[in-house]
């Protein structure tokens, strides 16, 4: 369940976003909006990387400024346009992200497997195109065991053969660990594929459950 009280996040003294009270179960959710509504800004704000005013709660009991370091360990996040350090492998990044959200051993392997990154994974991350740096920081968001991923564009660059991938990890995530999901994405996702997705619409510097 994810809280949202008395929010405001503002820019230059422009109100970005404003949100009074908002909640919601855990599900999968497809956060939709026009450019610059605001999509990105909610994820980063939700992760725990961009500072604002009000009250975010996760599972009734994680508040981000309260218990931050626990609140950031049950939150993973990928952006929309992934930049790491170049100078290190794929595999490198994985084992850090690993490390640091107490991961099982060798979870990394079925998704870089499934994802066909095994000829790439041990090189700089200098040497990847747009849609390998996807695909990177896509695993890294499943890494751990998070109560909540949050993915900024996640269809964006990736190949057409990835999608249902993708979809399949976000499925079995929720229905294994009763994960929440939070995506944006300009384009709707596939109900066949990735049922039951609620809407939360970005709106006039404001969120509301589509209806």
């Amino acid at each position: 369940m994810l809280q949202i009280n008395n929010f405001k996040k503002s820019y230059n003294h422009h109100i970005i976003l404003q949100i009074d009270d908002f909640t919601s179960i855990p599900g999968i959710y497809w956060v939709r909006g026009i450019n610059g509504s605001g999509k990105s800004t909610l994820l980063k704000t939700i992760a725990g990387l961009t500072p604002y005013e009000g009250t975010i709660i996760l599972n009734k009991q994680l508040n981000i400024k309260k218990q931050s370091v626990t609140y950031r360990s049950a939150v993973n996040f990928a952006e929309a346009e992934p930049i790491f350090p170049e100078f290190l492998t794929g595999l490198e990044l994985i084992q850090l992200f690993k490390s640091a959200k107490n991961a099982p051993p060798q979870q990394e392997i079925s998704y870089v497997e499934s994802m066909h990154m095994t000829s790439y994974v041990n090189d700089p991350v200098s040497t990847y195109s747009s849609g390998m740096l996807k695909k990177l920081s896509l695993v890294l968001a499943f890494m751990g065991r998070p109560a909540c991923i949050l993915l900024d564009e996640p269809l964006t660059t990736l190949d057409i053969e990835s999608l249902p991938i993708l979809y399949s990890w976000i499925a079995s995530q929720h229905q294994q660990h009763g994960t929440m999901f939070l995506l944006s994405s300009h384009q709707a996702f596939e109900g066949e594929i990735l049922p039951n997705v609620r809407e939360i619409v970005v709106e006039h510097t404001t969120i509301r459950h589509s209806s």
